[in-house]
């Protein structure tokens, strides 16, 4: 083989190799249009979102629906008040929404803090065991009607609209009534306004009662009852009627 035609061949051989090594760095350099472009433009997939029930019981989480307020509890260690409550108070605003969140996902602990407290039972209630009575009948029978309201409502979605709770109704009961040791104010047949398949509907909030200028659920289905079953108060088509006046 010639001198000649074998530095041609390595002059050959070189240039080839040469053009191959640019072919591959363009396809490593991630340039338009290359398999190394397509790939960085791949989205990161999406984290899973918590579920509302991995929130606690009694505070839903902010995403969930209907809504939850936090409402302040009372200082358990001061007395009654003779302040007639407002029903268009902040706080009281919050009851009620915690009370419709109660009966929107029938669970009864996310109103809580809007039914009559025990540390004010306590004092008001003259019975021997007045903590007794408020755990297994007062906020026990809340229950049963929070569950019963939760059932009449059924699937079809429902917006709270307004509470309805005229202070010309209440009235104030003097110690010694009712078993009371402590007056309060009284104000019964509330009612709970919402919207439902377009239409406006209603039910009642049986007995609000004062502790400390505040309003609170102390009877949502009924009073009186004479077995362990839930009671919807007055439902009705509309708004309804508030009241009647009296009871204690």
């Amino acid at each position: 083989m010639s001198t000649d035609f074998s530095a041609g061949l390595r002059r050959r051989l070189a240039r080839a190799l040469i053009a191959a090594v640019s072919v591959l760095a363009a396809g490593c350099g991630g340039s338009a249009g290359s398999p190394g472009a397509a790939a960085s433009t791949r989205h990161p997939v999406a984290s899973t979102p918590a579920t509302p029930e991995s929130s606690s019981p009694a505070t839903p989480g902010p995403s969930s629906s209907p809504s939850w307020i936090a409402v302040p509890l009372p200082p358990a260690s001061l007395h009654q008040t003779r302040t007639l409550p407002s029903a268009h108070t902040a706080v009281f605003n919050a009851e009620m929404t915690d009370l419709w969140a109660a009966i929107a996902t029938g669970r009864p602990l996310l109103a809580l803090h809007s039914f009559f407290p025990l540390t004010a039972y306590t004092q008001v209630k003259a019975i021997s065991d007045p903590a007794a009575d408020w755990h297994s009948r007062l906020f026990g029978d809340f229950r049963l009607d929070v569950a019963a309201a939760h059932r009449f409502l059924g699937r079809a979605p429902a917006t709270l609209v307004q509470v309805i709770a005229p202070s010309s109704l209440a009235a104030w009961i003097d110690p010694g009534a009712c078993y009371n040791s402590v007056g309060y104010w009284h104000l019964p047949g509330a009612r709970i306004v919402y919207r439902q398949r377009g239409q406006i509907r209603s039910i009642g909030i049986a007995s609000l009662i004062s502790w400390r200028g505040r309003w609170y659920v102390v009877h949502f289905g009924t009073v009186l009852r004479n077995g362990a079953y839930g009671v919807v108060d007055q439902p009705a088509a509309g708004a309804g009627v508030p009241g009647p006046p009296g009871g204690c």
